[in-house]
């Protein structure tokens, strides 16, 4: 239940935050939603799951349809917790940071993602975490973050010095 209510935060709170803005052009909304995203689902959702996968790890390994007290449970927890870090720490950091996490934890939904698909066809693993919301969560929220991302930096909110629309002469420093 957590989760619905971090991933219902993270979709309400920045539509609330876009309402009341006098800017909606689409890179703005792309930047709202980020600023909200990246914090709630990736941050505080990160560390749920880290929580999750330590402190009630039996719980969780059988309703994912996992073993209990399998060592790779341990992993994907740290996993959860380093990019509920990044998530948090989004607050503060801006531009490459997020394009870094969201790459990052796109790579680990996605990956997970192909584990659940995997667990599905070889073992019929049919359980709620495994089947359920969670795989399509970890198949979608990585698109939807990268969809926004490249539509705040294609209105040029947020730029890289890469993406610079001005050109340099040569020999110009840069």
């Amino acid at each position: 239940m957590p989760a619905w209510i971090i991933l219902g935060l993270g979709l309400l709170l920045p539509t609330l935050h876009g309402l009341f803005s006098q800017d909606r052009s689409p890179r703005n909304i792309a930047r709202i939603y980020l600023l909200y995203l990246l914090p709630i689902a990736v941050g505080v959702g990160g560390l749920f799951a880290f929580i999750g996968h330590t402190l009630r790890a039996e719980e969780v390994a059988r309703s994912i349809g996992w073993p209990a007290h399998n060592p790779f449970q341990l992993e994907v927890a740290v996993t959860n917790l380093a990019f509920g870090i990044l998530g948090l720490l989004c607050l503060w950091f801006r531009d490459g940071f997020w394009t870094a996490t969201i790459l990052g934890y796109g790579i680990f939904l996605e990956g997970a993602a192909c584990v659940h698909l995997r667990e599905i066809v070889r073992a019929g693993n049919w359980s709620v975490n495994n089947a359920g919301a969670v795989l399509y969560v970890d198949m979608l929220l990585p698109l939807v973050l990268l969809a926004l991302l490249i539509v705040a930096r294609w209105r040029g909110q947020i730029q890289p010095r890469l993406w610079r629309s001005e050109e340099r002469r040569v020999g110009e420093r840069v």
